[in-house]
């Protein structure tokens, strides 16, 4: 009777021990998860771009779509690679961290340029005509899940740097996937919400039994078009913010202070010359501008390195 005690003791104690374990890990998963929310915006604003053209009933399947593709890249590719990394090689995240940085600037900088310089077949705003759409879609989605493997990089590096050092493998990646799995429900559930509110308008105004019902409805039917273009607009914004904060931070870290000092203390003499109740709002918009500024030149100056020597070594490879 008395082992059968012990026994359950010994159960009671590592039930207590994996409970304790479990709380841990979902309130650092909820800690990294706060530092990378910096880069959510530009998933939950790029997103609804790829939507853009396609009929109302193949919305949801193609976000659908995306996000199987954002959990594959998070779960089966990069928190693996993370957990490696950070295992056998933690000095080679900083540099990845960088590259993603400077792929975010040259997105959102090329689609600057593209504004002023449209593409041949995109220039009137309207899809080309020689493609199916089922070819279009799988275009659609393979351009997406590719955006989102660098989004979800610079989420999952930011959230490897967030957890406590010296953790088991183990908790890491619990950690990790809780990051992983919360974050993409988090963005393609609002992406969905986003996308489909102009049909629910639509609904309200057809069957609102009240005319303010029906005026809320048309109303959300008459705004969502401006909405998405602002979206755009924002998530664009947000890449280049992002991704200049990335590099300036990373090129702090490996030694060259210059750059992120100078922005640094620009945002320090701004914010002296407001009350101190503003000093970081302040602070924090003069230092996300200058980060802009410097994302906007490093993305413009790498679109021609793309065109002219990054492209042409890929499409050598891809036929070899």
């Amino acid at each position: 009777m008395s082992g059968l005690l012990a026994l359950l003791d010994d159960v009671a104690g590592i039930a207590k021990v994996a409970a304790a374990s479990v709380d841990d890990i979902a309130g650092q998963a909820a800690k990294a998860g706060a530092k990378a929310a910096g880069a959510l915006i530009d998933d939950a604003a790029v997103t609804p771009k790829y939507v853009h053209g396609f009929a109302p009933a193949r919305e949801l399947p193609i976000i659908g779509k995306i996000a199987v593709g954002s959990i594959r890249n998070k779960l089966l590719i990069l928190l693996p690679a993370a957990l490696i990394l950070s295992a056998f090689a933690p000095w080679v995240i900083m540099p990845l961290l960088m590259l993603g940085g400077g792929y975010l600037c040259f997105e959102g900088a090329e689609k600057v340029y593209h504004l002023f310089r449209p593409h041949a077949p995109y220039a009137d705003g309207h899809l080309p005509q020689d493609k199916a759409p089922d070819h279009l879609e799988a275009e659609k989605v393979a351009g997406a899940v590719k955006t989102d493997f660098i989004l979800s990089a610079e989420i999952m590096t930011i959230a490897l740097a967030a957890l406590p050092t010296g953790q088991p493998l183990w908790m890491q990646g619990m950690a990790l996937a809780l990051v992983a799995v919360g974050i993409t429900v988090l963005v393609y559930g609002g992406v969905a919400l986003i996308v489909k509110a102009d049909d629910f308008g639509l609904w309200l105004a057809r069957i609102g039994r009240l005319g303010a019902t029906r005026a809320l409805g048309r109303g959300l039917v008459a705004m969502m078009p401006g909405f998405m273009n602002l979206l755009m607009v924002v998530g664009t914004a947000a890449m280049i913010w992002v991704g200049g904060s990335i590099v300036l931070h990373g090129l702090a870290e490996i030694g060259w202070h210059a750059p992120y000092d100078w922005v640094h203390h620009q945002a320090e003499f701004a914010a002296a010359l407001v009350p101190p109740a503003l000093h970081g709002a302040v602070g924090w918009a003069v230092t996300a501008f200058f980060d802009g500024v410097f994302g906007v030149v490093l993305g413009l100056l790498l679109i021609p390195l793309v065109a002219k020597v990054i492209d042409p070594l890929l499409s050598v490879f891809s036929k070899s």
